[in-house]
């Protein structure tokens, strides 16, 4: 038995940082008869308050933009717009941020090397109540294991980074330095490395921050 049509095309917002892609992406997704770009953005801190406006059926996140990134957006959105369906899109193909999203309460995860047929039918199923997910992705996650970091050793390699001092690190946090110098050990160790540059380039790596 066919589906009855949907009488409106599928709304779909847009958030991306690369004008290009972001461009390159609207008009290969309005070429769609049956989807609508209704808003694109360039910031994470935009995703919540466009998705409020137009009331998207459909957002395509990426992950990493400035400001919020694209996960903390899907993890908003859940709470604030919880009829939009989100969709990770991402150039970075990492087995912890494919946990994160799902935490996240995102429908799908796809990397941005596939063809936009794939991309226009992905937002299809998402809408129809579907996961979709990269599967050369979810076999990685799943024999990857979840982060072994802590959120409070995350927030605090985080800070660590452009060169923060531990004094810097422990004020921006409300801790005590020897704290901060713990949690930055209990990272390293966990990590397999030998100082918290090498424990952060590790940790974005894997895609647990």
């Amino acid at each position: 038995m066919n589906e009855t049509p949907r009488a409106e095309p599928v709304r779909v917002l847009l958030a991306e940082d690369q004008g290009m892609m972001r461009g390159a992406l609207a008009l290969l997704l309005g070429m769609e008869d049956d989807l609508e770009v209704v808003a694109q953005v360039s910031t994470g801190d935009a995703i919540v308050a466009a998705a409020l406006e137009h009331r998207p059926d459909v957002a395509l996140l990426d992950i990493e933009l400035p400001g919020m990134s694209g996960l903390d957006a899907a993890a908003e959105l859940r709470v604030r717009v919880p009829g939009c369906r989100v969709l990770i899109l991402t150039t970075f193909g990492r087995p912890g941020y494919l946990r994160r999203a799902m935490e996240a309460g995102a429908a799908g995860f796809l990397v941005k090397d596939g063809p936009v047929e794939e991309l226009a039918a992905a937002i299809r199923r998402v809408l129809a109540g579907e996961s979709v997910v990269d599967p050369t992705l979810a076999t990685a996650a799943l024999s990857a294991g979840p982060s072994p970091l802590t959120p409070r050793e995350c927030d605090v390699l985080r800070g660590s980074a452009d060169g923060a001092t531990v004094a810097d690190i422990a004020a921006r946090l409300q801790l005590s330095e020897s704290t901060v110098r713990n949690y930055l050990s209990s990272v390293i160790g966990k990590t397999h490395t030998r100082n918290r540059t090498e424990a952060l380039r590790e940790a974005r790596h894997q895609g647990w921050l």
